[in-house]
């Protein structure tokens, strides 16, 4: 059972990092072939491994880590002007006004903030990603990002681990 916990930590890591992943569905994989496991336990160790990868976004974020060099460069190189990129820049203007007003509504506010990032850890609405991102972009407090990201992941994840049994219980009566 251990190297399962491992393998789910591993497996959390990595979905927080590259998103294709689905740790839900692994989740609802590994209580389903070993239901000795116990949800609460299983929601704890995916909550670590999702917020320790997020943790990578927030402090990029932040600046208080630096992207490796062949990202950095991809991402801030100058490149010549394009009609192509001229209309992309047009068509997502909207999206970036959006998104600097939410950013300084974030800066004026924190505790809305917080709260945002709280219910996206549960729900994953807005985006948990997303508001990783933000949260480092605002500066929020490493406490209340560790926090409310590790209850709210951990919330999710064992209610998740925990509904196959229900449901199994559900029906067998």
């Amino acid at each position: 059972m251990f190297g399962w916990l491992l393998v789910t930590l591993g497996v959390a890591f990595g979905s927080a990092i590259v998103p294709l992943i689905s740790v839900e569905v692994f989740v609802i994989g590994l209580v389903a072939n070993e239901p000795g496991m116990h949800w609460f336990v299983l929601g704890a160790v995916v909550a670590i491994g999702q917020i320790a990868g997020k943790l990578l976004y927030f402090l990029a974020a932040r600046g208080t880590i630096r992207l490796p060099k062949f990202l950095h460069d991809r991402l801030h190189r100058e490149r010549p002007p394009s009609a192509r990129r001229e209309r992309w820049h047009l068509r997502t203007k909207k999206i970036r006004g959006k998104l600097d007003a939410l950013r300084e509504r974030c800066h004026r506010h924190p505790h809305w903030m917080s709260g945002t990032y709280g219910v996206s850890s549960l729900l994953g609405l807005p985006p948990f990603m997303a508001t990783s991102v933000l949260a480092g972009l605002v500066r929020m407090r490493l406490s209340t990002f560790l926090t409310a990201g590790l209850l709210g992941r951990w919330i999710r994840f064992s209610a998740l681990a925990a509904s196959p049994a229900m449901f199994a219980g559900f029906f067998h009566h």
